[in-house]
């Protein structure tokens, strides 16, 4: 294996260790752990978070009249919110070495695959400060969904330089390459309408104590109905995508993903309608719509 196909090898496990970040972010949230280090970078004002109350500073309560969840210390959600941020700041030392290689080997013959990196490091340190004014707010509905929207656009970038080294791409109707650009946009507003839903669950989840879960969803207001509207003009995005991809054999493959992915995350939101919002269903659906506006962009990337 040649060096850039390390290079390469190494930018798709960035790639996917923005997506385990993702997974991290989605446990964090439907275990309402969000709180679990009231502030930020430390945690109870220490490197390494406490694992029962007698490893509190004498003054912790201070940290804990700042949060809005748990009013008690929580050890598990304490550890998951950890284990997010920890999983964060390796992604930030995972870019900060793909800049370096990249800056290494491409300064002289491809210097948008160095910006790119750069841009690269630049979204994960303002995704970082972001998740600090997330804690800051109390997990306020806006950061949160900010903070979706700016790791997707970091899923997006590795993929970029990824494509930019790909010479093959599919010469297709200005058509289809529009309309898969409005099944990304009409995907990235479902996934900032649902973390609008989701944060009116854990505000009625809170309420209610966090029990009688086959009740929250009939709690909700409109903005579900919306979401759950919504759905059906993703899927109808989807479809004509597929649809309009059919004459191009070498896309068959990438079309066939987008459709399971469509179904299995449609499917994955009916099991929360329908069962009482299961608390391993929310970071499920949250992933499989991720990868799925990702995978949706990807199709874009690969056409002339």
């Amino acid at each position: 294996m040649n060096s850039h196909q390390k290079y390469l090898r190494f930018t798709w496990f960035l790639l996917l260790w923005v997506f385990l970040v993702i997974i991290a972010g989605g446990v964090v949230r439907t275990t309402q752990s969000g709180m679990g280090c009231p502030d930020w970078p430390t945690c109870f004002g220490r490197w390494i978070p406490p694992t029962s109350v007698d490893d509190l500073p004498p003054d912790y309560e201070k940290y804990l009249r700042a949060q809005d969840i748990d009013h008690s210390f929580n050890a598990l959600h304490t550890w998951i919110e950890s284990i997010n941020r920890y999983l964060g700041a390796l992604l930030g030392i995972i870019c900060f070495i793909h800049l370096i290689w990249s800056f290494r080997r491409y300064r002289q013959t491809n210097k948008a695959i160095v910006w790119l990196s750069f841009l690269l490091v630049l979204l994960v340190g303002f995704q970082g400060w972001l998740g600090k004014k997330v804690v800051d707010h109390n997990l306020a509905a806006a950061k949160i969904t900010t903070h979706m929207l700016v790791a997707l656009l970091i899923a997006a970038v590795p993929l970029i330089i990824i494509y930019r080294f790909r010479h093959a791409q599919s010469k297709v109707t200005p058509f289809l390459k529009h309309l898969t650009s409005l099944a990304i946009v009409v995907i990235l507003v479902q996934i900032a309408l649902g973390t609008q839903v989701r944060e009116q669950i854990d505000e009625i989840s809170k309420a209610l104590a966090y029990q009688e879960r086959a009740i929250w969803m009939s709690r909700l207001d409109n903005m579900f109905i919306i979401h759950r509207s919504f759905s059906w003009l993703v899927l109808a995005a989807c479809l004509a995508v597929l649809w309009k991809s059919r004459p191009y054999t070498e896309l068959k493959n990438i079309s066939i993903a987008i459709l399971l992915l469509v179904l299995l995350t449609l499917a994955f939101g009916l099991v929360m309608m329908w069962h009482g919002i299961p608390a391993w269903a929310q970071p499920a659906h949250l992933l499989l719509a991720s990868i799925l506006v990702i995978t949706v962009f990807t199709l874009r990337l690969r056409l002339k």
